[in-house]
């Protein structure tokens, strides 16, 4: 049969598209990509896991937050929280009002006690405020060096020791009548020795742990190096109960501000504006999607079928290879691939299998050709032709070798 080729550059007419042309209708086309929908489909229940894994971390912190509060809270019960002194001070008729910004905190404060919880948090515009208060007495808990420059300038830091139980060591009636408490953190002394109305109290190696200041105009201001002592969870223990109610009992209105950073607040960063359990969250999102991602990444997906846009015949594919091969001068790897093809063809007409070690095969097709055993391994298990023509005489022995055992 003759067959009629046009060549590329022709521009002769195009066949007529007659019926007979047309594909078989029985034979329907299919897309071979996956449509919006089966996309969607594919990653709704990746979206669910991920999103019920995001609802649990925001429903969990959620309950976290209102049952456990902050770091010495008047209005938390956990071991940190300061819910226990604040029932003590109402129990002894002090009425507490607890502010959480710095402008509620000033203006709740006037004539009165204000304790500052967490002062180390505040930014130099929030110290500047509370500076200018009118409040009778001023507590300050956990002090930073920052703290005590803007409101207790008659203290210097020195640094900062473990809570233990320490003795108070001072005149001060508040801790005399208190006794031994347990105190730490922060430590300070008065900026130069003998200065009027600071008292050191509850020292180690000559460092207070707690300090007080009487001005001129009898407005004084308590610094209490850690405000651990005031939790719920060391309230308890020694005289600490004692020390808080003769510190923050002496006026019959309290206000108990909770620090805070605050935006516009002066040197506020975002992550001391976002409350602790979004860092947490946005912490086991970035682990789902990993996880996601490592899960998803793995999977190759089925094989899709898809009919080739031109048929290929076999003897070109192989032409077209040889072709590379030659242009390339890889002699080596086409003299493997022929001596792999003729060993998977001679194995199974001598009666053994794929496994079979070179020996075997080398036996077996000597029996079966007549050849010497030698002569059957240096073609079949040689070393790689130095040229094309050795490649050429390496492929026609192959071909010489398969006609004799198989008897064409």
């Amino acid at each position: 049969m003759t067959t009629l080729t046009q060549p590329p550059d022709s521009h002769a007419a195009q066949p007529d598209p007659s019926p007979a042309a047309d594909p078989d209708p029985g034979q329907t086309s299919s897309p071979v990509d996956p449509t919006a929908r089966a996309r969607l489909s594919k990653l709704r229940i990746p979206a669910l896991v991920v999103a019920a894994i995001v609802l649990v971390a925001l429903v969990t912190a959620l309950i976290e937050s209102r049952s456990h509060g902050g770091y010495l809270d008047p209005e938390s019960a956990a071991p940190d929280g300061a819910m226990a002194i604040r029932v003590l001070l109402e129990q002894q008729g002090v009425q507490v009002t607890v502010a959480r910004s710095t402008g509620t905190a000033t203006t709740a404060a006037g004539g009165s006690t204000l304790v500052v919880a967490s002062s180390n948090l505040l930014s130099a515009g929030q110290l500047a405020e509370l500076s200018g208060t009118a409040a009778s007495d001023l507590v300050l808990l956990d002090p930073s060096p920052d703290v005590l420059r803007q409101l207790a300038p008659e203290l210097e830091p020195i640094g900062s020791v473990a809570t233990a139980t320490r003795a108070p060591v001072c005149a001060l009636d508040a801790a005399q009548r208190a006794g031994p408490a347990v105190t730490g953190g922060s430590t300070f002394q008065s900026i130069a020795a003998g200065v009027g109305g600071v008292q050191l109290c509850y020292p180690d190696n000559g460092a207070a742990t707690l300090a007080r200041i009487t001005g001129s105009d009898g407005r004084t201001v308590t610094v209490l190096g850690s405000g651990t002592t005031f939790t719920n969870a060391l309230l308890g223990n020694e005289g600490n109960a004692a020390l808080a109610l003769n510190l923050l009992g002496q006026h019959q209105q309290l206000t108990w501000y909770v620090a805070t950073p605050e935006v516009g607040s002066g040197g506020a960063s975002a992550s001391q504006l976002l409350p602790t359990w979004v860092l947490i969250a946005l912490v086991q999102l970035a682990l789902a999607v990993l996880a996601l991602a490592f899960w998803r990444g793995r999977r190759l997906g089925p094989v899709v079928v898809e009919p080739l846009p031109v048929v290929v015949r076999a003897a070109e594919a192989t032409e077209g290879r040889a072709r590379l091969y030659r242009r390339s001068g890889a002699r080596d790897l086409a003299a493997l691939h022929l001596r792999a093809a003729a060993i998977a063809r001679l194995t199974p007409l001598v009666g053994l299998d794929r496994g079979a070690s070179p020996a075997e095969v080398c036996s077996a097709i000597s029996a079966h050709s007549g050849w010497q055993p030698a002569d059957v391994a240096a073609l079949m298990y040689g070393s790689a032709p130095p040229d094309d023509q050795a490649l050429v005489r390496l492929a026609s022995g192959l071909d010489t070798l398969e006609r004799t055992v198989s008897g064409t």
